[in-house]
């Protein structure tokens, strides 16, 4: 049998790091439905998985998919989907009682240019609102957004450990740019690879409450079939899982489902920062987008602009206090993705007119080119 780790110096599209980085946080099932741009990485695992003792299933449709990756956590192995746009909006009802069971999976968005069908074959990043809002109710998330193969390998084993440790499914959201982008990627020793895994429970089996939160606010999570009182309900519903149709049993819950995610923000956000010491003007980018602003950052010092680059690792919960605290410094921001203002939107929402908030965007396709980054630089500012 393979190991799970495939070592050493390769070069990969994006789709296949991020099958590899799953198999290397432990990723034992994978249940998909094939769609262009992420077809990749459900071919890659169906030849992978089974030399790990992992299993791969082909659902009939994305619904079906997403059932399958809930009911295999519940039953204790780490699972993943992946998809692109009209699959995301199909997984989306069972994404939200992903949230509800507070059931750890990863979904991939290989997102491409909508609505609808729209550009099967093209990337975009439109569907970054979805993510966050696309199923029902209100409810907090984390969503990843990888800019390179080798960046989308360790972000897909840091969305198994953050959705392991919270109970939460965690999306990344990819592009058909990077899914299909052939990089270098290095990958290290089982030893360097640092996984999480759920906590499980202890004590009487007769007595657990399957949404009783432990010291940490986070339920210890039996597996399916070892003997522990559990019942799993889409309903709203009390620490032992019962359906409660009252309006203190909704807080209570929601208070716990929100309040994981929001009293953990510190842990869970991540960002990297490029030449924002001295910066005056700050480009804000994630995924593929990031890479235009790093190079319009370079661009831009040559021309005796002072302007940096914050990269968004994790979108979902979004960095309002490190977008806040720079508007209080900085003379504006340039929000670029590939969509019509979708994060930039958040920008704005937290620079609280502080600071002048410029879009450069546009509805899917291409990547944006450096040149608009400048263009827009040097006509606002």
């Amino acid at each position: 049998m393979r190991t799970a780790v495939n070592t050493g110096e390769h070069f990969m599209t994006g789709d296949v790091a991020c099958a590899e980085g799953a198999l290397a946080a432990g990723c034992r099932f994978f249940g998909a439905y094939p769609i262009t741009p992420a077809t990749e990485i459900a071919e890659h695992m169906s030849a992978r998985l089974p030399e790990v003792g992992g299993t791969f299933i082909q659902m009939e449709d994305e619904i079906a998919a997403m059932a399958s990756i809930i009911g295999a956590s519940c039953a204790g192995a780490k699972s993943m989907t992946s998809t692109s746009g009209p699959g995301f909006s199909l997984m989306m009802e069972n994404i939200g009682l992903a949230i509800i069971t507070e059931t750890p999976c990863v979904i991939v968005n290989v997102q491409r240019a909508g609505p609808s069908t729209g550009l099967p074959t093209q990337g975009a990043q439109g569907d970054m609102m979805q993510a966050k809002w696309g199923s029902h109710g209100h409810y907090e998330i984390i969503a990843l957004a990888p800019s390179s193969p080798q960046d989308i390998f360790y972000q897909t084993i840091m969305a198994f450990n953050l959705s392991e440790k919270y109970r939460v499914p965690v999306i990344i959201m990819t592009d058909e740019m990077i899914g299909h982008l052939s990089e270098r990627v290095i990958i290290p020793d089982a030893n360097e690879i640092k996984t999480v895994t759920r906590t499980l429970p202890k004590g009487r089996k007769d007595r657990f409450k399957p949404f009783e939160p432990g010291p940490d606010g986070i339920a210890p999570m039996a597996i399916a079939g070892e003997g522990y009182n559990i019942h799993v309900t889409g309903l709203t519903h009390d620490e032992k899982g019962y359906p409660d149709m009252t309006v203190e049993a909704q807080a209570g819950m929601m208070e716990r489902l929100v309040g994981k995610i929001r009293k953990n923000r510190d842990d869970i956000i991540k960002t990297e920062g490029y030449r924002l010491e001295d910066a005056e003007i700050v480009i804000v980018s994630y995924g593929v987008s990031s890479r235009t602003g790093l190079a319009a950052v370079d661009e831009a010092r040559e021309k005796g602009k002072k302007v940096g680059l914050l990269r968004l690792i994790t979108v979902w919960p979004f960095p309002e206090e490190q977008i806040r605290t720079l508007a209080a410094k900085v003379k504006g921001f340039i929000t670029v993705e590939i969509n019509l203002g979708q994060i930039h939107h958040e920008v704005e929402r937290c620079a609280g007119g502080k600071a002048e908030c410029m879009l450069v965007g546009h509805p899917g396709g291409t990547i944006i080119p450096p040149e608009r980054v400048i263009e827009t630089l040097e006509q606002h500012f």
